[in-house]
């Protein structure tokens, strides 16, 4: 907290103390239903301030984030209250909720993304194996035919399903070498062709 902070809350406590205190005094004879009064009314201004101060999370969850902001050949994907960033996504024409992950190497779909994509995941070989941060899973090689978002459209792009249990789908390395330049702006990652 710096000085200037400081004293606008040294200000505040000392005012609302002389507004306690003129309350006491004007007040003596029904002070017991006044301190009733007085807790109702604090406990509503430590509402008031959790919520200023807890705004943006409750804007976050409430709301869950804005939309990228999609344009030809530029995205910005907002951060999320947890850091990381998300993008909902069409593969295949069917939406898929994929987290931006740079430590993976390619594009992993969750099982039942896969198959909302319309990819046949009983008949698939999964004779991959990635490490992750849960330990070694299985995975299989896939094609998968069109991803996009908004105008921005990519083809034949390889990508696998992952046998283990996700979260979401990772939109990895092999997705975000497409584009020309990658930077973090202002909170938001930026992804421009």
């Amino acid at each position: 907290m710096d000085s200037w902070n400081f004293g606008n809350l040294t200000y505040l406590v000392l005012l609302g103390a002389v507004l306690v205190f003129w309350l006491f005094v004007q007040n003596r004879a029904g002070l017991g239903k006044k301190l009733q009064h007085l807790a109702g009314w604090g406990l509503i201004f430590i509402g008031v301030i959790a919520a200023v101060g807890l705004w943006d999370d409750i804007r976050r969850e409430v709301m869950p984030g804005r939309a990228a902001a999609v344009s030809s050949g530029r995205i910005e994907v907002p951060r999320a209250s947890d850091g990381h960033y998300y993008l909902t996504m069409l593969v295949n024409d069917a939406p898929v909720d994929f987290m931006i992950d740079t430590g993976a190497s390619g594009v992993v779909l969750r099982a039942q993304d896969a198959r909302h994509a319309g990819i046949d995941t009983a008949g698939l070989a999964y004779s991959g194996r990635a490490n992750t941060a849960n330990g070694t899973v299985r995975t299989a090689p896939v094609k998968i035919d069109r991803i996009s978002l908004g105008p921005v459209e990519d083809r034949n792009l390889r990508g696998w399903v992952n046998e283990g249990e996700m979260d979401k789908s990772l939109l990895g390395m092999s997705y975000l070498e497409r584009w020309g330049k990658i930077e973090i702006s202002g909170g938001d990652l930026v992804l421009q062709r």
